[in-house]
């Protein structure tokens, strides 16, 4: 049996099929799939094909897996409630240092905001790195950093103006 070469168009529809009915958590397993599909991928064409069809990783069914950002339907103010939430309850500072912002909470709080921000609409961030109470906020460029910085203490405000019947909530 002659294996034949999906075109790229092809290729890239499937992958659309196969990571909107299964939670696909990396190229490896998608290469996988479209092989049992009878389109075999390397991983470097799949990384290709990720990257030209802007696919995004996200929590899915208790694990991250790949989607497209076309059925991402979350409205930016959902995306904020959880940050929203946590900066009510939560005083956090923002410093900076270099192309890093430095945000600093309560003991113990720094991964609940870092997840917080990642699920959020912040995204002009590089990568978020969590310790106890710091929580480093990476950035490539100058601009994307105080358009973030401003954004972020937008949201900030807006949680400690919700949150002004208790004032130790409020935000530095």
């Amino acid at each position: 049996m002659k294996v034949m070469r999906p075109t790229k168009r092809e290729r890239q529809q499937a992958i659309r099929e196969l990571i909107a009915r299964h939670p696909v958590a990396s190229q490896t397993e998608l290469a996988r799939l479209l092989a049992e599909r009878g389109m075999p991928a390397t991983q470097a064409t799949v990384s290709r094909d990720v990257s030209e069809m802007n696919l995004v990783r996200v929590a899915r069914n208790g694990r991250h897996a790949w989607v497209s950002p076309d059925d991402i339907a979350v409205p930016p103010a959902a995306a904020d409630d959880r940050l929203r939430r946590i900066l009510a309850d939560i005083p956090v500072t923002v410093g900076r240092s270099g192309l890093i912002l430095v945000l600093v909470g309560t003991p113990g709080t720094a991964s609940a905001i870092a997840q917080a921000i990642d699920e959020s609409t912040l995204t002009e961030q590089e990568g978020t790195l969590a310790g106890d109470n710091t929580l480093l906020v990476l950035f490539a460029d100058t601009r994307r950093l105080t358009r973030w910085r401003d954004r972020f203490r937008a949201i900030q405000a807006l949680s400690s103006s919700g949150a002004s019947t208790n004032p130790s909530s409020r935000s530095r």
